[in-house]
C-alpha cells in the first residue's frame, strides 16, 4: 500500500499550523512550527497569492494529511461522500472519522494517527473478536474494537493504560482503557468532530 514516507513536521509547516501528525512532539517546544513557523523550501517565507483555488487546494491538502490519506483515496473518499444523502463535506468527514486507525488514536490508544496505522498494521487489534489489519477499515455503531490478548503487555498499550483520561475521547466512542477496548456507540456528527478543517472549500474543489 502506497503511504507518505517524507518528514511530517514539513507537513505541517507547509498548512502553517500544527496537524499533530507526530504525537507528543507536536506538544513541545522542540515542535519545528514553533521554531520555523513559515513553509519549509527556499521561498518559504516569501509571500504567496492567496487565491481562491490555492485555499481550496490547501485545504484538501490538509485534511489528507491530517488522517494520513494519499490523493487517490481522498478522492475516493469524497466520491462515495458525494453519493450519500446530506452534506458531501460532513460525509467526507464522518468517512475519515470511521477509519480504523483514527478510532485507536481517538481513544487514545495511540499517540498519533501514523502510531495507530502501525499498530493495526501489525495486528494487534481485534473488531468484534476478528483480527483486522487494514487501517482503512471503516468501524459501525455497535462494533467493538479491542487490543489482542497476546498484544495487551506491550509497552504502547500498558501506556495508553496508565495514561487513561488525560486525553478526551469523542461522544460517539466510549473507551474503556482497563479492557483496553473501545464501544462505538454512533456514527459522528459534525458537531463532536474537532478536525479544524472547512469541509466546504474541499467540495468547492472537486466539484468544479
Amino acid at each position: 500500500m502506497a503511504r507518505y514516507t517524507g518528514a511530517d513536521c514539513k507537513r505541517c509547516r507547509r498548512e502553517k499550523q500544527k496537524l499533530f501528525l507526530k504525537g507528543a512532539k507536536c506538544e513541545s517546544a522542540k515542535c519545528p512550527i514553533e521554531i520555523r513557523p513559515y513553509p519549509p523550501g527556499e521561498h518559504g517565507r516569501g509571500r504567496t497569492k492567496d487565491s481562491e483555488y490555492l485555499l481550496q487546494k490547501r485545504e484538501k491538502q490538509k485534511c489528507a494529511r491530517i488522517y494520513g490519506v494519499l490523493e487517490k483515496q481522498f478522492r475516493g473518499y469524497y466520491e462515495e461522500a458525494n453519493r450519500k444523502s446530506g452534506k458531501t463535506g460532513e460525509n467526507l468527514l464522518r468517512i475519515l472519522e470511521t477509519r480504523l486507525d483514527n478510532v485507536v488514536y481517538r481513544a487514545g490508544f495511540a499517540k498519533s494517527r501514523d502510531h495507530a496505522r502501525q499498530l493495526v498494521r501489525h495486528g494487534h487489534i481485534e473488531v468484534n473478536g476478528r483480527k483486522t489489519d487494514i487501517p482503512s477499515a471503516r468501524v459501525s455503531p455497535n462494533d467493538i474494537i479491542q487490543v489482542r490478548e497476546s498484544s495487551r503487555n506491550l509497552t504502547p498499550f500498558q501506556v495508553a493504560a496508565a495514561e487513561a483520561g488525560e486525553k478526551t475521547v469523542p461522544a460517539w466512542l466510549e473507551s474503556i482503557p482497563s479492557k483496553l477496548r473501545i464501544l462505538v456507540h454512533s456514527m459522528p456528527e459534525r458537531a463532536v468532530i474537532d478536525t479544524q478543517v472547512q469541509e466546504q472549500l474541499i467540495v468547492e474543489l472537486y466539484s468544479k
